[in-house]
């Protein structure tokens, strides 16, 4: 493995267990050590920034949210790509014929225009609760949407996906979707912060544990599955490392001597 420089970390899953709100001291102290050790570190994750949790105070060097569609550090947005308004309210009439309801998200805020058991329990891993809003078009119509979220399960998928261009599904959860822009995804994300800081990809690893991260992983020189995560990514993965609940970034980076 060549000199890291840049170590890129999914949220849910892989930092944080799907059952519990924080991570854990051990993980909090990996963050910590790479930045002591010149390493620069990146979130990478389908959540929104207002989703984002802090952690324990730790600044990231950058912050890849919605998939990747919208990039941003402290400073500055880095890289933006919204979806298509065409597209969004072609989900929209899919998911009505579905009977399903369907969530937005904007920069600061998420809209539903309906809910459901399926999207409330997809709400509540980012600590939040869907909030049904009666200007649910005119919020499409005026602001850029960065991600949309359907409550269904892979045999769902073509139907939902009918008469769609620009748009893809990017899953890491069976009972839900985020959707995102075609030629966007964490891969393209991961690119785009590498070429913000002149960093190569065999100077990066990537923790992961979903599909979602299949494109962020062959983006990087080193993906590291959880031993929790997806038997998809386990299979394209440079390495496995322990579950989320048994502290697998922080052994794995030890072991390594990255930390």
């Amino acid at each position: 493995m060549k000199k890291i420089k840049m170590v890129f970390f999914d949220i849910d899953g892989t930092m944080i267990s799907l059952d519990k709100e924080t991570i854990s001291k051990k993980t909090a102290l990996s963050l910590r050590k790479l930045k002591e050790n010149g390493i620069k570190i990146c979130v990478a994750t389908g959540r929104s920034p207002i989703q984002i949790p802090d952690f324990s105070g730790i600044s990231f060097d950058a912050y890849l949210s919605f998939n990747g569609s919208l990039i941003f550090n402290d400073r500055e947005d880095i890289f933006k790509n919204p979806l298509s308004m065409d597209d969004i309210f072609t989900l929209m009439e899919n998911a009505k014929d579905m009977d399903k309801p369907m969530a937005i998200a904007t920069r600061d805020l998420y809209a539903c225009n309906g809910t459901n058991f399926d999207l409330e329990e997809y709400f509540s891993f980012g600590g939040s609760q869907p909030e049904v809003y009666d200007d649910f078009e005119d919020i499409i119509e005026n602001d850029d949407i960065f991600q949309a979220i359907l409550p269904i399960r892979a045999n769902e998928y073509e139907r939902a996906m009918k008469n769609i261009s620009s748009t893809k599904i990017a899953a890491w959860w069976d009972r839900a979707v985020d959707l995102i822009p075609k030629n966007g995804g964490k891969g393209k994300g991961v690119e785009e912060i590498l070429s913000y800081y002149n960093i190569k990809k065999d100077e990066c690893l990537a923790f992961g544990d979903g599909n979602n991260d299949l494109e962020m992983f062959e983006a990087v020189g080193y993906g590291i599955c959880m031993e929790n995560g997806s038997r998809d990514l386990k299979k394209i993965s440079y390495d496995v490392c322990k579950s989320v609940d048994d502290d697998g970034i922080y052994y794995y980076l030890k072991d390594k001597g990255i930390i």
